[in-house]
C-alpha cells in the first residue's frame, strides 16, 4: 500500500493536472497549428524564423519547426519587434490561434508575446531569406543544410519512408533483427571493405594488431546473419547502415548507406521473393505520397523537372504489375536495340547501368524484374538452377526508371552437396564452415533480397545525385561528424 506521503504527492499531482487549461498555454507543432479546424486560445509555438516583415501597424513572421514544409504565419503588434528578431533566430511565440483571412492558409497565430530563444547573425549565416539555394551550394554546409527547405523535405520523407518500411514488415509478421555492423565476413565477395584497426600511435607488430584476433570490417550486408536467424524465424528483416570502400566520387556511389534486407524461410519460388519486393516498394511509396505530398511535390517541381518524375508517373508505377524478363531475354533486347551502348551487351557479362535503364524504358517505364543470371556472375550462396549449357542461378534484380538496379535477391542454396562443392572450388570452405552447418541442422528452402534505401529515395524523388538524399553529404572539415 502507498504511504501517507506518497498518497499526498499523488493527490497533489492530480490537482495540478486538473487546473483549467486556460491557465496553461498549449504547445503546438507548426503542422498541428496549420491543420487545426477551430481557433484556440493560449497556444505556444516554438521554431525558427523563416521571414520577418515589419509594417507600420503590423509585424508579420513566418515560423517553422521542421514538422512541415509550410510555415505558420504570426501576426503581431510592431512593439513586439526587437533587434534579435531576425531570419534564422529561434523563437517562442505565445498567443491565440485564429482563422486566417488569406485564402492560401487556414490558420495564423495572433501573438501576445514573442521571446527570442536564440539569436542569429544574419550577415554571416550562409542561408539567406527568400533565396532558393542550389544543392551544390548548401552541400558546403553539412551542419546547416537541414535548415534549407529542400533538405527539410528530404528528411521528413526519409523519416516517413523508414517508418513505412518497418510497418510493412511488422504487419506481415517479420521479426526485426539488429545485424552486426562489425563483421569478419565479406558477404558480397567484391572485396570493397573498410577494415577496422585500433588507433594508436605506437604501432604493434602486424600479427598483434587485430583487435578481434581476426581481421574485422564494416559490414557490406546483413544477409548472412539474417540467414542464421531464418533458421529459427520464418520471416526476418534488418534495416541499417552498410559500407562500401569503393573509391568513387561519382553521383551514384556512397561509402555509407542504408540497406533494407529480408529473408523468407520455406519458399522454393523466386516469385515469392519478387512479390515481397513489389509489395514493399508500392506500400512504402503509397505511404510517402499520402503523408508527405508537399515535400514530394517540391522535389518533382524544383529538383528534378528534367527527369519528368511526377506523382502521376509514380501512380502509374504503383498501379501496374511489375514486368518479369529473364537475363537471356534482357541480353537479346539489348542486342537488338538501336541505341549504341558504351558496354557491348554479351551473355555472361554483368548488366551495366546504361543497360538497366534501357530495359526499363523498353518496358514502358514500369519497374522490371530480371531473373536467372549466369552462374559465374553471382555469389556462392545463390541457388543453382541446374539448367544445362547456359548455367544460371535463381537470382533476381529489380530495375527502376532513372536509377537502374534498386533491389537484388535470390533463392539461397540450401542443398549441402551443392554448397560444399562451390565453396571448395572457391577455396572458402574453412571460412564458411558455420554456413555449411546451417545446411546440416534443419535446412529449409529459403531466399531473400536487399534494397538500397537511398536509391529508393532517388527513384521516387527523381534526384540525380545520390549525395543529395542523405542527411550529411560526406565527412567534412566544416562539421564535426
Amino acid at each position: 500500500m502507498l504511504g501517507a506521503r506518497a498518497r499526498g504527492g499523488w493527490q497533489a499531482l492530480r490537482r495540478c493536472a486538473s487546473l483549467p487549461r486556460a491557465q496553461r498555454a498549449v504547445r503546438l507543432r507548426v503542422r498541428e497549428a496549420l491543420g487545426a479546424r477551430e481557433p484556440a486560445g493560449e497556444v505556444k509555438v516554438q521554431g525558427w524564423v523563416r521571414s520577418v516583415r515589419s509594417q507600420k501597424e503590423v509585424l508579420f513572421l513566418h515560423i517553422n519547426d521542421g514538422s512541415s514544409l509550410e510555415s505558420l504565419q504570426v501576426v503581431a503588434d510592431p512593439s513586439l519587434e526587437n533587434r534579435d528578431l531576425t531570419f534564422g533566430s529561434a523563437v517562442e511565440v505565445q498567443g491565440k490561434l485564429v482563422k486566417s483571412p488569406h485564402r492560401m492558409q487556414n490558420m495564423e497565430l495572433k501573438a501576445e508575446t514573442i521571446r527570442v530563444v536564440g539569436p542569429c547573425d544574419t550577415w554571416s549565416f550562409p542561408l539567406k531569406m527568400k533565396e532558393r539555394h542550389a544543392l551544390e551550394y548548401v552541400r558546403q554546409f553539412p551542419h546547416l543544410r537541414c535548415r534549407n527547405n529542400t533538405l527539410g523535405s528530404l528528411l521528413r520523407i526519409r523519416s516517413e519512408a523508414t517508418a513505412a518500411i518497418h510497418s510493412f514488415f511488422q504487419d506481415n509478421g517479420y521479426v526485426h533483427i539488429h545485424t552486426p555492423i562489425i563483421t569478419s565476413n565479406d558477404c558480397e565477395g567484391a572485396g570493397e571493405l573498410f577494415q577496422i584497426e585500433r588507433s594508436n600511435e605506437a604501432r604493434e607488430p602486424v600479427e598483434k594488431t587485430h583487435f578481434f584476433d581476426v581481421p574485422a570490417f564494416l559490414t557490406v550486408s546483413g544477409q548472412l546473419h539474417l540467414e542464421v536467424m531464418a533458421g529459427a524465424f520464418t520471416h526476418v528483416f534488418t534495416f541499417g547502415p552498410t559500407f562500401r570502400a569503393e573509391n568513387s566520387q561519382s553521383r551514384r556511389h556512397l561509402s555509407e548507406f542504408y540497406m533494407v534486407e529480408a529473408e523468407l524461410s520455406f519458399t522454393e519460388s523466386l516469385q515469392d521473393i519478387m512479390q515481397v519486393m513489389e509489395d514493399l516498394f508500392k506500400t512504402t511509396t503509397h505511404t510517402v505520397l499520402s503523408k508527405c505530398p508537399h515535400d514530394v511535390e517540391l522535389f518533382h517541381k524544383y529538383i528534378a523537372p528534367g527527369r519528368k518524375v511526377t506523382n502521376d508517373r509514380l501512380e502509374q508505377m504503383l498501379k501496374n504489375k511489375f514486368v518479369i524478363i529473364s537475363y537471356n531475354e534482357a541480353v537479346e533486347i539489348l542486342k537488338q536495340a538501336s541505341q549504341t551502348f558504351s558496354f557491348k551487351p554479351e551473355w555472361g557479362c554483368d548488366l551495366q547501368t546504361e543497360h538497366e535503364k534501357y530495359l526499363v524504358k523498353h518496358c514502358g517505364e514500369v519497374p522490371v524484374f530480371v531473373i536467372n543470371y549466369p552462374y559465374n556472375l553471382k555469389p556462392f550462396y545463390m541457388r543453382d538452377n541446374e539448367d544445362g549449357p547456359q548455367h544460371t542461378v535463381a537470382a533476381v534484380d529489380l530495375l527502376v526508371s532513372g536509377i537502374g538496379e534498386l533491389c537484388g535477391g535470390s533463392l539461397r542454396e540450401e542443398r549441402l552437396p551443392f554448397l560444399e562443392s562451390r565453396l571448395q572450388r572457391l577455396g572458402l570452405t574453412d571460412a564458411y564452415q558455420w554456413y555449411l552447418d546451417l545446411r546440416k541442422f534443419g535446412s529449409v528452402p529459403h531466399g531473400g533480397f536487399g534494397m538500397g534505401f537511398e536509391r529508393y529515395l532517388q527513384c521516387i524523388l527523381g534526384v540525380d545525385n545520390i549525395k543529395d538524399v542523405i542527411p550529411f553529404p560526406r565527412f567534412s572539415h566544416s562539421c564535426l561528424l
